[in-house]
């Protein structure tokens, strides 16, 4: 009988490991519209009352949809360092 051996995956190396993106609401801008949260293709964002706010950080791609179709200009994504 044969032992049964795990295999990890193999790691790249010399590649940094990216943090999570900054996204920064401001709520002075915000008018409630919820355009964001339905851009969003991985639900980083959801309605609290009548304002936008960041709910899943880590799970953000840094595509931008937010930022690009808030039309009160009032979500900026920065970009993770790494």
């Amino acid at each position: 009988m044969k032992a049964e051996t795990t295999k990890e995956a193999p790691k790249k190396k010399g590649k940094k490991v990216k943090g999570p993106p900054q996204i920064v609401v401001n709520t002075a801008f915000c008018k409630g519209c919820g355009i964001c949260v339905e851009f969003c293709p991985k639900n980083v964002l959801a309605m609290k009352g009548a304002k936008a706010v960041v709910i899943a950080l880590d799970e953000c791609i840094e595509c931008m949809f937010c930022e690009l179709r808030c039309p009160d200009f009032a979500i900026a994504v920065y970009p993770a360092e790494g």
